[in-house]
């Protein structure tokens, strides 16, 4: 009697992909030789072409959607009608602000932060205010539906137009929604979601890539908005592969200081709107509620000036926003005095203080210098180079500013105060919230001198304006 030899099943294909790149390697090796970032390559298998395509109609026959290629068709672009992009309300106005006016039909916008600091609320609170004009489809991996439906309970959200699933396999996702047809998706979170195509865990690099793009497919194929909810590793990055962010087309991130109930949340990419946009919110019983005067949360309540504190009119997308600025100044026992910077980059500080002492003659060599901007925003413009240079020389003499006098300017390496952008739009914004002076490059110094009752200094070089603040 032979014995019939059984075929061996054909060995599985192993790529390694880089989380922050994307990019793929046949072996797994300690540095991506992409991106050059060390211990971020991700084991996962991969499945022959054929092996895709038949697992690929198979997952169209099982949820109801195939999408349809169509071959590629080259167009001269002076012959592209461009149209503009209808938006739809969320019926909060500070996220609509976040999104360039509204949420646009078939987008992908991806909310990450961290754990606890109200995702999942706020896009609750979207999807409970727009369910009268776009039906939405709540889709939860982290919570069960007594969870979402408790939640919206205590919040007081209408109900009605909101349709819930409990699911992770995109696959059953995708059948639900072509069985409802919703106007809107919201995937919480997409670390959850698995596809049955691949071998890999959910929340593997391979499954969070795979598990996006077909969410992504079918809202460009369908026109469906889709909200995907990110969880955050420790550096403040969404965690998956860094090609998730390119895939989509915003991605928001929302911020907020530990024991504070303010949140800011903040457009790092969109396509639809301006970047670096921002919206802010206050934490409450009720859920979170728009904050439409954000300014006045950045300000200090005192009374008095204070000594090392400085007001500067910084610019977040099309919204000027007032900060306050606060500096310590102090002998340093260390012969490698500290240079602190919270909110700004700390690089450019070192070099404002040697601007300070080469061009204003006030050195800090042997003092620890401490920066900070006060509510946790993050200053990424050059705006608050002359703030922060007042409010290190206020600290230093132990003598405040005037009150209320508001600072920005650009200060060069030679000792220029150069301009900066908007500046009418700055002024207005702090003639708006009573001050009287501004200390301001003379570049962006109105005719007349005044903006609204407001005293304008213009000046041009460093030790001009270290004269104006006294």
């Amino acid at each position: 009697m032979s014995l019939a030899k059984t075929k061996a099943a054909p060995k599985a294909k192993v790529a390694y992909v880089c989380t922050d790149c994307g990019a793929d390697h046949n072996k797994w090796q300690g540095q991506c030789a992409e991106c050059g970032e060390w211990n971020t390559l991700s084991e996962f298998v991969i499945e022959s072409a054929a092996a895709q395509k038949a697992g690929g109609a198979g997952a169209s026959r099982r949820s109801g959607w195939a999408g349809k290629v169509d071959p590629p068709k080259v167009t001269a672009l002076k012959d592209v009608v461009h149209t503009e992009h209808a938006r739809v309300s969320t019926g909060i106005g500070e996220l609509d602000r976040v999104l360039g006016g509204g949420l646009v039909s078939g987008a992908v916008v991806l909310v990450g932060g961290d754990p606890g600091i109200g995702k999942s609320t706020l896009l609750l609170q979207a999807v409970a205010k727009m369910s009268g004009s776009l039906p939405a489809l709540y889709v939860t991996g982290e919570e069960s539906l007594s969870q979402v439906a408790g939640r919206a309970q205590r919040l007081d959200l209408p109900l009605d137009g909101i349709s819930a699933l409990a699911e992770t396999g995109v696959e059953k996702i995708l059948e639900q929604a072509v069985a409802t047809k919703p106007g809107l998706i919201v995937a919480d979170s997409v670390q959850t979601l698995w596809t049955d195509s691949l071998t890999a865990a959910p929340g593997s690099v391979s499954q969070v890539r795979e598990s996006a793009a077909r969410l992504v497919r079918y809202a460009k194929e369908t026109g469906t908005a889709v909200f995907l909810v990110g969880h955050v590793t420790k550096e403040g990055g969404i965690a998956g592969p860094r090609v998730l962010e390119h895939m989509v087309d915003a991605v928001l991130y929302f911020e907020g200081e530990s024991g504070s109930r303010f949140r800011v949340l903040r457009a790092f990419k969109n396509r639809f709107g301006a970047v670096n946009e921002l919206g802010v919110f206050a934490m409450g019983d009720k859920g979170l509620r728009e904050v439409p005067n954000p300014s006045a949360i950045f300000l200090s309540g005192s009374a008095s000036p204070q000594p090392g504190s400085c007001v500067m009119v910084t610019r977040e997308g099309t919204r000027p926003l007032l900060v306050e600025v606060q500096a310590l100044v102090d002998s340093s026992p260390l012969s490698n005095p500290r240079r602190v910077a919270v909110g700004m980059e700390g690089n450019r500080l070192a070099m404002l203080l040697a601007v300070l002492h080469r061009h204003g003659g006030v050195g800090v060599g042997d003092q620890d210098v401490f920066v900070n901007v006060v509510g946790g925003i993050r200053v990424q413009e050059t705006a608050a180079d002359l703030p922060v240079l007042l409010a290190v020389l206020s600290s230093l003499r132990d003598r405040p500013l005037a009150e209320r006098t508001i600072v920005f300017g650009e200060v060069g390496l030679s000792g220029e105060i150069r301009p900066v952008p908007n500046g009418e739009d700055r002024l207005k914004e702090a003639a708006t919230h009573g001050f009287k002076r501004a200390i301001i490059p003379k570049a962006n110094a109105p005719k007349g001198g005044r903006v609204g009752g407001m005293e304008v200094v213009g000046v041009e070089r460093l030790s001009e304006a270290l004269e104006a603040a006294g």
